[in-house]
């Protein structure tokens, strides 16, 4: 069975209220029915890095992340996993303030995680981004993992609803 690393966004979308942007309120949909479908078709796993940001904000709404996270098995995090994260930021694959979201990558990549599954178009899944992360993990002996949205995992699956 594939394994796919949570990330923040995805309990983000999932638990956060009906937006009235477009674009954000078709992820959430997309969100919601990748979760109620698809998720049961994975090993899921997630990080403590999740957690805590899960855990920032509204404190209802960081409940309903956090619950929605609950009984996703975390991640060891060992040294090379910060090690890895920073490697990213050293060779600019990913800016300094990024360095959450390189830990994310780092965390899916040292545990050889299949996918791992993002809304975060800006340092994680961005095509501009994405080759320059399979170069330095390549590079540096660790797997790659496949950095998609649900939208993507969907397929022609998925309908508006």
């Amino acid at each position: 069975m594939d394994s796919i690393y949570i990330e923040t966004t995805i309990v983000s979308y999932l638990t956060s209220r009906p937006s009235g942007h477009v674009v954000t309120a078709a992820r959430q949909l997309l969100t919601r029915q990748w979760w109620d479908e698809e998720r049961h078709n994975y090993e899921l796993v997630s990080s403590q890095y999740v957690l805590q940001e899960a855990a920032r904000g509204d404190a209802t709404f960081a409940r309903q992340r956090l619950d929605a996270l609950d009984g996703v098995p975390l991640l060891d995090l060992p040294d090379e996993v910060g090690e890895l994260g920073d490697e990213l930021l050293a060779r600019s694959v990913l800016p300094p303030q990024a360095r959450l979201d390189a830990l994310h990558i780092a965390a899916s990549a040292y545990h050889a995680v299949d996918f791992l599954l993002t809304w975060n178009c800006k340092h994680i899944a961005n095509a501009k981004i994405l080759p320059q992360i399979r170069a330095a993990l390549t590079d540096l002996g660790y797997a790659v993992p496949t950095i998609c949205t649900p939208e993507e995992m969907l397929g022609d699956d998925f309908s508006f609803r």
